[in-house]
């Protein structure tokens, strides 16, 4: 069962076509690697799926929030504010760089979203982000500010902030790049728990081992098309296209 679907979805910024006719699906359950080199439209890509890009064509449909935007005469049409609401109750993003709020707390920072746009109460929220903090070992971090942190323990409040409100997908756009390579690690671990839990996840990474490991479906984007996708096996130990091969020889090595 698909929980979204992406249709050929096109974003420009002035001349420069970022992402052309870009269509996939995502299962319940599965994680998909989006992989490519810089610029190639993969962080684009979940902007446009995540609302904080407006596509300049195509549609995406999130199974449990309906239709988020479509085109109509050639123009976008997006949901109505009430359907947006539910809309992005659906998914959950993790950015590169935290974007943690300085003056909260941890506790503040996760239970902010869902109690100020009503979504929880913050009883609620309070309950949920206590069990989240515990999830990712950081239960004693609670009333801590982010400077207090190191990267990869506000990568992980990052995390909790995403899941609080059990999103039907989780994005992760390049979740360890700002991390050092010991960091790192933590994060990985915690993106494997995640998947063992059958955890719907989209992930921008660079991390090939780590996609080769994790993911049920590798895609790799290159000049904003997707120029292969398949298995991890089938990507990126017996690639087809050569451009792939190309990315993933310079990579590899």
């Amino acid at each position: 069962m698909s929980v979204l679907e992406i249709k050929n979805i096109s974003k420009a910024f002035g001349e420069l076509e970022v992402l052309r006719d870009i269509s996939m699906n995502v299962e319940k359950g599965e994680v998909v690697a989006v992989i490519g080199p810089s610029g190639s439209g993969k962080s684009t890509l979940l902007r446009c799926a995540t609302l904080l890009e407006k596509a300049d064509g195509g549609e995406i449909i999130y199974e449990d929030g309906g239709k988020m935007f479509w085109e109509d005469d050639e123009k976008i049409r997006y949901a109505s504010k009430k359907e947006l609401k539910k809309i992005r109750a659906c998914f959950g993003l993790v950015f590169q760089n935290f974007n943690l709020f300085r003056n909260m707390t941890v506790l503040k920072n996760i239970i902010e979203a869902p109690v100020s746009t009503g979504m929880m109460k913050k009883a609620e929220a309070k309950k949920k982000a206590a069990e989240l903090l515990k999830k990712m070992d950081l239960e004693d971090k609670a009333g801590y500010y982010p400077c207090q942190l190191s990267g990869g323990q506000q990568q992980r409040v990052a995390i909790a902030r995403a899941l609080i409100l059990n999103p039907s997908v989780l994005f992760f756009d390049e979740p360890t790049s700002a991390l050092d390579p010991e960091l790192t690690g933590e994060i990985l671990k915690v993106i494997k728990e995640l998947a063992l839990e059958h955890m719907t996840m989209v992930i921008v990474t660079h991390e090939m081992g780590f996609a080769r490991d994790v993911a049920d479906k590798i895609i790799f984007m290159d000049g904003g098309v997707i120029v292969e996708q398949g298995t991890p096996d089938e990507v990126i130990n017996h690639p087809q296209n050569e451009r792939t091969k190309a990315f993933l020889g310079k990579f590899l090595d």
